[in-house]
């Protein structure tokens, strides 16, 4: 998402009174870092944790270490934990928590390779939640993993907030 699409998306959250929160686990402030390149993040970005680590997960964001041992740091229903304690924690409108393989090294398996990304969001009540791979080296799987969450947040703000 360009800068002209991003302070688009920034304004339509701040017309509709909207705050969102971040907890990043493989984007490592990624999310953060490009959100605020758009004019009036200021008024909607509560803040963003990066809980790289299961134990930042566990002690940040209540992840339960039975989720961690069952499904991998790597997995949906961690995600799906994360984006819970940050919805605690921080109380924005909207909240994305992410995790994934970015690089080797984790928990890939033939089921789930390096590039398989791990998205929920919460908001207005709903949960949604988003496994996609993209392909590249980690530096590029990451950038594609941010631009798909903000264009999922745009569209999440057009057919949910534009009543």
């Amino acid at each position: 998402m360009n800068q002209s699409e991003l302070t688009e998306l920034l304004t339509d959250l701040k017309d509709k009174g909207l705050t969102v929160a971040f907890a990043e686990s493989c984007t490592a402030g990624m999310l953060a870092s490009e959100f605020v390149k758009g004019t009036g993040s200021s008024d909607v970005l509560i803040g963003s944790l990066v809980v790289y680590q299961p134990e930042a997960k566990k002690k940040l964001l209540g992840v339960r270490q039975e989720t961690l041992e069952l499904y991998s740091a790597e997995s949906q229903q961690v995600t799906n934990e994360m984006v819970m304690g940050l919805k605690k924690a921080l109380g924005a409108d909207i909240s994305v928590a992410t995790t994934g393989l970015a690089g080797p090294g984790g928990s890939e398996t033939t089921e789930k390779p390096v590039g398989t990304m791990f998205v929920s969001f919460l908001y207005d009540g709903k949960a949604e939640e988003y496994r996609e791979v993209f392909k590249g080296n980690s530096q590029q799987i990451r950038k594609d993993l941010t631009d798909y969450i903000f264009q999922k947040l745009k569209w999440i703000v057009e057919q949910n907030y534009n009543r």
